[in-house]
């Protein structure tokens, strides 16, 4: 057997050691998205991540995360009453739900973050990315993301919205910026794009680096009319198109120096909120002129009455459905519509897919 051979088969051994968990490296940290002061879960630098819980009384802990959908990841009860244990194998890097079921009752764990996912505060984990530092804090100009309540005389009501404004908003009162419409996905709120996606950073980030013009960033909840996952078949766009076109718009270009007009306006959404975003450029081609889809289907090329699009974007990780991606943009470019795409590498449907979506998406906005 070759030297190559020989050095080959070591690595592939040492890879399915790895994925059986049977080689982890013990340089765990306690994730980014904990709660002050604790000290799991824990991450290291394969990203398994390893959890401890004080639950004496229980019977079983088990964490929903890991084991390949078999049922998360069951730990194990110490001495001292604690539960401790790790992921059978590496998880995708980025941001993750998960949740903690103990004896057949669901919690979050009291170490971690709580984030809304799931229609339900769901507890938080990060496994370090080779690419955080794009969404990175770091010392620069920072925008400032302002909770806002519009009227909404559709569902008789006030409704909660966040907008995004970029570093010397309030330095130049005579300046007017375009906006782009943010949605989130099935099961979040408007919490999930700054909070999760950590959209203000990437923004702020591309900014101080001269990627790109500032503009507003405006995100909402887009359940106007609740319904259960799996039903989304049957998700009726027309009361949320209502209280996006007809009244958060003119709230926002009222309350905000704003360049009002389609072409300096935006709609794009991971998702559900993709799907949102789709269904309401092809509804009101004459509101926006940038859409994007982020892990949100496609649109073909007879999809668009619009002569005068500016930017389509579509977007997926790599192990959701790339090969769409690709022969939609290749359609669209065909029938000569300005299209671009992207694919997240070695991610599926969670956010560090939409991060790097939205880092590839905004310098392609409102550009001259």
């Amino acid at each position: 057997m070759t030297h190559y051979k020989i050095a080959l088969l070591s690595f592939l051994c040492l890879g399915t050691s790895i994925a059986l968990g049977q080689t982890i490296k013990e340089d765990f940290k306690p994730s980014t998205k904990n709660q002050p002061g604790k000290e799991y879960p824990q991450v290291n630098s394969q990203g398994y991540a390893r959890f401890r819980i004080e639950a004496p009384a229980a019977d079983s802990v088990r964490v929903s995360l890991g084991l390949g959908g078999r049922g998360g990841t069951l730990l194990e009860k110490g001495e001292d009453g604690f539960w401790t244990g790790t992921t059978e194998g590496p998880m995708d890097e980025g941001f993750h739900y998960y949740h903690v079921n103990v004896d057949g009752g669901t919690f979050n764990d009291p170490g971690a973050k709580n984030y809304y996912g799931s229609v339900r505060w769901e507890s938080g984990i990060e496994i370090p990315a080779y690419d955080q530092d794009f969404y990175a804090l770091k010392d620069v100009s920072h925008g400032k993301v302002e909770q806002i309540l519009f009227p909404s005389p559709s569902t008789n009501t006030s409704r909660r919205a966040f907008v995004y404004t970029p570093p010397g908003y309030a330095k130049n009162p005579n300046k007017k910026y375009p906006v782009l419409y943010l949605q989130h996905g099935w099961g979040e709120n408007e919490t999930a794009w700054s909070n999760q996606g950590h959209a203000n950073l990437i923004m702020d980030n591309l900014i101080a680096e001269g990627k790109i013009e500032p503009f507003l960033i405006v995100m909402t909840y887009g359940m106007t009319n609740e319904i259960k996952f799996g039903g989304l078949r049957s998700f009726d766009i027309t009361p949320f198109q209502t209280v996006l076109v007809d009244e958060l718009i003119p709230y926002v270009d009222e309350n905000f120096r704003t360049i009002a007009d389609e072409d300096h306006r935006a709609l794009a959404g991971l998702s559900m909120g993709g799907m949102e975003t789709k269904m309401i450029t092809l509804n009101k081609p004459d509101v926006f002129s940038y859409y994007g889809l982020l892990s949100g289907g496609t649109y073909a090329p007879e999809d668009v009455d619009k002569e005068d699009v500016k930017l389509i974007f579509l977007s997926c990780g790599s192990k959701e459905r790339p090969k769409a991606i690709k022969a939609a943009t290749e359609k669209l470019k065909e029938a000569g519509y300005p299209v671009a795409s992207y694919i997240s590498e070695g991610t599926a449907h969670e956010f560090q897919t939409w991060r790097r979506s939205l880092k590839e998406m905004v310098p392609k906005l409102f550009t001259k």
